[in-house]
Formats: structure tokens, sequence, C-alpha cells
């Protein structure tokens, strides 16, 4: 019998992109629920589910926006935190994935790739309502005050993106490597 991955999942998986610049409307909250709805069911050894999404308001945008044009302030100067803080106040919609810290280094790694999995998910889910997502780990989001600010007790969990929401002001094309480049048969 031969079977055929579905053509919209295949086109699904192609024509996701980041998204860098976004138009200024938000996306309905219902649809970032659905989203929400659907990655819980990315794959987790042992079920776990070691995944939460934190869904910022205004304020907590606010306080990483400025956040983080301190950091850039304080490594750039003053021109790179102004654009910083300007490119930031311009994301629609904001989500924080974070996961449960393990003392088992291996339940650890595992738990880390569930919560890719499920940031893939959720990603997917919105492209399919033409909304894109950004996945950002940058170093504000490794900075204490951001943990403080999101309401996260770095020894219970850890952030895995920062992800930025809305609908794309541009596409960016891709490429990829091709099959024969990243596969090894072995007999």
């Amino acid at each position: 019998m031969t079977v055929a991955i579905t053509p919209s999942v295949a086109d699904l998986l192609r024509t996701r992109r980041t998204i860098h610049t976004f138009k200024p409307e938000r996306p309905p909250e219902a649809v970032i629920w659905q989203a929400i709805d659907l990655a819980r069911w990315a794959p987790n050894h042992r079920l776990t589910e070691p995944w939460c999404f934190h869904l910022l308001g205004p304020q907590t945008i606010a306080a990483i926006v400025e956040l983080n044009a301190q950091i850039t302030l304080a490594k750039s100067g003053p021109d790179a935190a102004d654009k910083k803080r300007q490119q930031w106040s311009n994301v629609p919609a904001w989500v924080v994935v974070t996961c449960d810290r393990q003392a088992d280094e291996i339940l650890q790694q595992e738990d880390y790739a569930a919560c890719c999995c499920a940031i893939q998910n959720f990603s997917l889910a919105l492209w399919s309502a033409g909304i894109g997502v950004k996945w950002t780990t940058g170093k504000v989001t490794r900075d204490t005050e951001f943990l403080r600010v999101i309401g996260v007790n770095p020894a219970e969990r850890s952030v895995v993106g920062m992800l930025w929401l809305g609908y794309p002001l541009d596409v960016p094309n891709q490429s990829r490597k091709t099959v024969d480049e990243i596969t090894v048969s072995l007999p």
C-alpha cells in the first residue's frame, strides 16, 4: 500500500517561515488559545507535558522591551537601544514558553526537546491561520530580571523561547539542503 503525506500538511511545512516584521493588527486571542491547544499534543517522553505558555499582556511586554533596551544600551549605545525599543514595541503579540526543570539530565533534555516540538506545533497551527511567529532566545531571555518580569522561578523552570506573533508584513524566501545532503542510509 502506498501512503502519501497530505498535500496541505506538506505545503504548511514547506511554506512556514520565521517572520521578522508584522502588521500592527493583533491576532485574535481565541486563535492563540487554539494554537496552544494543538501545541500540547506534541510528543513528550514519559508524558511529562513540561511546557507552559505565558501569554504576555501590555505591561509585561513594555517591561521586557525596556529591559532589552537597557541591555542593548550597555552593549551598543543609545541609538541601538532606541532602534530595539522601537522594533520590539511594534510586535503585536508575545508568548514565552518555559520548561520544567529536572534534576535528571536526560529527562531535562527530553523535556526541552518536547517543548521545542510544542513550539513547532504552535507555530504551524498559527501559520495555518495566516499568523507568523518569530522564535527568539536572545540575551534578554537569559536575564534574571526577564524571569522575574514573567513570574518564573529559575529553580523550577527555564525559558525555551520568546515567541513574537502577528500577521506577516513580509514573508522571506528560503531554501534548504537537498534530502540527499542530509540523509545517511545505513545497511
